[in-house]
């Protein structure tokens, strides 16, 4: 879905299609050279996170593992809860591996601060955390993020997998959703 066919439900377009597929070959092009030789798991946090998991994957020139979780702490409002349940857990044991996980966007960091401390309870060789986007002033919470796509302002975003009640997650853009949307 274009920006053009929802244009009256976003205020603007903070990244294009074009600008977020560039942002993902840089990282996979950092990450590539950060683990070169060694054996990468790349768990994206479902569902938001499957857009840039799917093509940063494919932005990588080597052989990489990938894994999926599920984990929760918005139900279905615009605010983190703070709470984080696990929706779906791990099909691979990462005892000994090295994790990177992949997420759309960090912004009060509650949920990535639980998930890495959960995972780190399981034995990886490491957890380093991908997000292509950040919001430095919503974070309560301190999460130690090796790679970030771009820094944004405390502004409810949708589409490239951002959502609000599920809907915009196709948008093939980044862009602040209207408030008369969530109003």
């Amino acid at each position: 879905m274009d920006a053009a066919h929802i244009d009256d439900d976003l205020v603007n377009v903070l990244f294009t299609e074009a600008q977020i597929q560039e942002k993902l070959g840089e990282l996979a092009a950092r990450i590539e050279q950060d683990y070169e030789g060694e054996d990468l798991l790349i768990v994206g946090i479902l569902r938001g996170a499957v857009m840039v998991m799917a093509d940063m994957a494919r932005a990588l020139t080597r052989h990489v593992e990938m894994d999926w979780m599920a984990v929760s702490s918005y139900g279905s409002g615009t605010k983190s809860s703070g709470v984080v349940r696990i929706l779906k857990d791990l099909d691979t044991d990462i005892s000994g591996r090295h994790v990177l996980i992949v997420d759309e966007i960090i912004d009060t960091g509650l949920t990535l601060s639980w998930l890495t401390s959960n995972l780190t309870s399981r034995n990886p060789a490491s957890v380093e955390i991908c997000t292509l986007l950040r919001k430095p002033e919503a974070q309560r919470m301190p999460v130690d993020v090796k790679y970030v796509g771009w820094d944004i302002p405390n502004e409810f975003v949708v589409g490239y997998g951002l959502d609000y009640r599920e809907r915009y997650r196709n948008l093939r853009d980044i862009g602040t959703l209207a408030p008369h949307v969530y109003s």
